[in-house]
């Protein structure tokens, strides 16, 4: 009789805590994150100017085609 009562104690606060862990996870921290957002933490990836600039160095486009885009970007 003990042995099943100290058992289910077990796995009462078992359940407990797996669902502390659960809503935990749920409400935030774990999430994943936006590129936009990871961007100013890691600056190594390029911006699309830096793309377009190598594009055009590799040539895989011309200069009336380098300038149009850089334009719509704003640049």
């Amino acid at each position: 009789m003990m042995v099943g009562g100290g058992l289910l104690m077990l796995v009462f606060w078992g359940g407990i805590v797996l669902l502390v862990v659960l809503l935990v996870r749920g409400i935030g921290g774990f999430a994943p994150r936006h590129p936009e957002q990871s961007r100013h933490a890691d600056q190594s990836m390029p911006t699309a100017l830096e793309i377009l600039k190598a594009r055009f160095a590799r040539g895989e486009i011309d200069k009336q085609e380098f300038e149009d885009r850089r334009r719509t970007l704003g640049e």
